[in-house]
């Protein structure tokens, strides 16, 4: 598998909690910015002459915001420069907010398939606290604008005041606009967003209460037969996003755009954030990148066992010896003894237990 990832970075305003490359006071400069992107695109096409790609996700900032005429001829040029699976699951990072008749015609024409919807919370209250610039009436529009797609919903944990109730109704918010995959994440207060300072304050949840609002969706979400398969992703059956898994199996992935990522042979390298700096380079014929590093061979074991634990079905041990060559359990032997009773261990396969995969971080980075 691979993927392309594109990156819009404009968005209407900037939520409480994002540290992203989201920019709502530079829509004027879409026109050079996209004209950039299709020209970095034909440059990182001869990186990647040789691989077919089965995913293409347009993230951001606020990919939906943008006039539509730009996604459109982003993927036309995807097309002309890249090859793509027939097949391709091809996703679009939707605000509820955004979204009208006349765009969703467009995306239509673009062949969209899946939609990745921010409903974050069903209480209107909670969304102006995280400054988004929608409310649930807006989602309920925006799902059944998109009904009968393969519909993706976020879902975010740990807001201000937030209980069990809360993630309940967000979830059957979700569930009753057709989802068929969620996402349920924590929110993460980084330092520099305004949402900073009410976790300095002492206004969010501790650890423990996420963590028991997160066991609590968990669990919801199963009756309502949505499969975890990562820490904070769940589906239907057969709704997996692909374009994900594609990153945990560290498939190869080009990035394009401000802040994107890439990884390529063994080479990842990521674009700067600052948008006068990437128009800068591209319109000077020079390379946007501001990082780069070859990941050598116990890198990338490294690599492999830490987005594998991510996951609920773990590290396959065959795989990781066909891989490298070695048995994962003689190479990290001392340290799964350490942490045996964190992992569910087989013959076949290594897990961290369903019950300490929230905290995945600290036993993995024990691990590695």
């Amino acid at each position: 598998m691979a993927g392309i990832y594109v990156h819009i970075p404009f968005c209407k305003q900037k939520c409480t909690y994002c540290d992203f490359a989201s920019y709502p006071r530079e829509i004027g400069k879409a026109d050079i910015y996209f004209a950039c992107l299709y020209q970095e695109m034909k440059g990182k096409a001869i990186l990647t002459d040789k691989i077919t790609f089965d995913t293409i996700y347009f993230g951001g900032g606020t990919p939906s915001f943008v006039d539509p005429k730009y996604i459109l001829g982003a993927v036309r040029r995807l097309r002309e420069r890249y090859k793509i699976s027939e097949n391709a699951e091809i996703t679009l990072e939707v605000n509820p907010g955004t979204i009208d008749e006349e765009k969703l015609k467009v995306y239509k024409e673009c062949g969209f398939n899946r939609f990745s919807v921010g409903l974050q919370s069903a209480d209107d209250e909670m969304l102006k606290k995280l400054n988004r610039i929608h409310t649930k009436d807006d989602f309920i529009r925006a799902a059944q604008l998109l009904k009968g797609f393969n519909l993706s919903v976020d879902v975010m944990i740990g807001l201000e005041n937030q209980k069990e109730n809360n993630v309940k109704d967000s979830i059957d918010l979700a569930v009753e606009g057709g989802a068929k995959h969620i996402s349920m994440y924590a929110l993460t207060p980084e330092e520099g967003t305004p949402m900073y300072g009410n976790y300095l304050n002492g206004d969010l949840p501790s650890e423990d209460e996420v963590a028991d609002l997160y066991d609590y969706g968990r669990n919801y979400l199963k009756s309502l037969g949505f499969m975890r398969y990562e820490v904070s992703n769940f589906a239907i059956p057969g709704y997996e996003s692909r374009h994900n898994i594609n990153y945990w199996r560290r498939g190869q992935y080009i990035g394009l755009g401000v802040a994107a990522s890439s990884f390529i042979g063994e080479r990842r390298f990521t674009n700067t954030e600052k948008i006068d700096e990437y128009v800068h380079c591209i319109l000077n014929n020079k390379t946007a990148e501001v990082f780069s590093e070859e990941i050598d061979f116990a890198g990338q074991k490294e690599e492999y066992v830490m987005l594998a634990l991510r996951t609920v079905a773990g590290i396959n041990l065959e795989d990781y010896k066909k891989t490298f060559g070695t048995d994962f359990t003689q190479d990290y032997a001392d340290k799964l003894n350490r942490q045996r009773k964190y992992l569910d261990i087989t013959e076949n396969s290594i897990a961290i237990k369903d019950e300490f995969l929230f905290v995945q971080n600290s036993i993995i980075s024990e691990i590695i």
